[in-house]
């Protein structure tokens, strides 16, 4: 194995396609799992380009039901905030945070996620 890490740059539509759907075949290539030489240990993912991020398809009833929450470690400190309204102020953020989820939680999620870009 070599030590040079080749990262490539992907684009992936997400015109008429779920939320969950796209960030699931991002974090493929974020992570590197598309690649022969995978190690789960060395981050040797790709930059991956989300398009048409505000024309996703929400299935069911997701907008008006799914919350995120947030605590503020202070006693009562549990906040959350609607899908819809989340989407409605920035809709890159619904699919950020999907990805954001479906990473590992480890040292390497951040580099990860800088490799990531999301337009509207």
């Amino acid at each position: 194995m070599t030590n040079e890490i080749t990262r490539q740059k992907h684009e992936i539509d997400a015109l008429n396609q779920a939320p969950g759907r796209v960030a699931a075949k991002v974090v493929i290539m974020l992570r590197g799992k598309n690649k022969p030489d995978f190690t789960p240990h060395i981050d040797g993912g790709d930059f991956v380009t989300v398009l048409n991020a505000g024309a996703v398809k929400f299935t069911g009833r997701k907008l008006a039901q799914k919350d995120y929450y947030h605590h503020t470690m202070h006693p009562g400190g549990l906040k959350s905030i609607s899908m819809k309204k989340v989407f409605d102020k920035n809709p890159t953020d619904v699919i950020r945070r999907a990805v954001y989820g479906m990473l590992p939680k480890n040292k390497l999620r951040d580099e990860m996620m800088k490799r990531l870009t999301i337009k509207a």
